[in-house]
């Protein structure tokens, strides 16, 4: 016989509330288990569906994280008005609901993960986490040292400078040379508005990783789910950042919720 679990535990395990607030909102009546109203005592397995003010509950067994390799032409969204081809149609054949984390933008492709799971998708984008974006840039005509130092120290945007980069030549030559940029922030169209500051076309931007996760041959189009190994070591990852971040500014980061929306800072390049 299947395990079941008290009813207020799911919900504390999911991050809807403590124990004991959990206890106070199936005693409100604003719990449900396969349709029927909760009580305090009532128990639930893996696979009774529990809602919450009629929301179905993310639990642990139902969070999923996808790695997806976006192609140029698609949009980061899960629907679009102007009716543009969206990501949602990449990963439709996966049941649970899941929404990008971030953007890429439309002329843009590469690495875009996918969750359910709100507070990785916060600790991912939030500035404050400084989570590592490598990307492959082709520009037009070609660079220079000037170019590639204003780039590396920062360069003022819409009246704020840009956080300090990494950037190297991986190829040059034919009127065009191919970089490597990695940022720590994640401005709107960031390396698109630098390159356009620096009077530079850009032609082609991949992004090949977020973190330690590698684009790798992933093909255009195709998804994968993330070991559980990767979500450690993006979670330690963007930690650290927020750990660093905290000691060189003293400021301190409000967290979210399990299954809270991801903020919309932190757009594509």
């Amino acid at each position: 016989m299947a395990e079941k679990i008290r009813v207020q535990k799911i919900l504390a395990d999911a991050g809807v509330a403590s124990r004991r607030k959990s206890e106070e909102i199936i005693a409100s009546g604003r719990v449900k288990v396969n349709g029927h109203t909760a009580k305090l005592g009532d128990s639930a397995g893996k696979k009774d569906i529990i809602t919450v003010d009629g929301e179905k509950l993310i639990t642990q067994q139902d969070i999923i994280y996808v790695a997806l390799h976006k192609p140029r032409g698609f949009v980061s969204t899960m629907q679009d008005e102007r009716g543009r081809k969206c990501v949602a149609a990449l990963v439709k054949d996966i049941p649970e609901r899941i929404y990008p984390v971030g953007r890429l933008d439309k002329d843009s492709e590469g690495l875009l993960f996918m969750t359910n799971d709100g507070d990785f998708a916060n600790l991912i984008m939030h500035p404050k986490t400084h989570v590592a974006k490598t990307y492959r840039v082709t520009v037009r005509p070609g660079i220079n040292e000037e170019q590639l130092n204003r780039i590396s120290i920062g360069i003022v945007i819409d009246g704020k400078k840009t956080a300090p980069a990494k950037v190297k030549v991986l190829e040059e030559g034919d009127g065009r040379a191919v970089l490597e940029i990695i940022l720590y922030e994640g401005r709107n169209r960031e390396i698109r508005k630098m390159c356009e500051a620096l009077s530079l076309e850009v032609a082609r931007l991949k992004r090949t990783a977020i973190g330690p996760v590698k684009l790798g041959m992933l093909k255009q189009g195709a998804y994968r789910e993330l070991t559980p190994e990767e979500v450690r070591a993006l979670k330690a990852s963007a930690k650290k950042g927020e750990k660093k971040d905290g000691r060189d500014t003293g400021s301190k980061g409000r967290g979210k919720k399990k299954g809270d929306p991801p903020s919309k800072r932190n757009r594509g390049r």
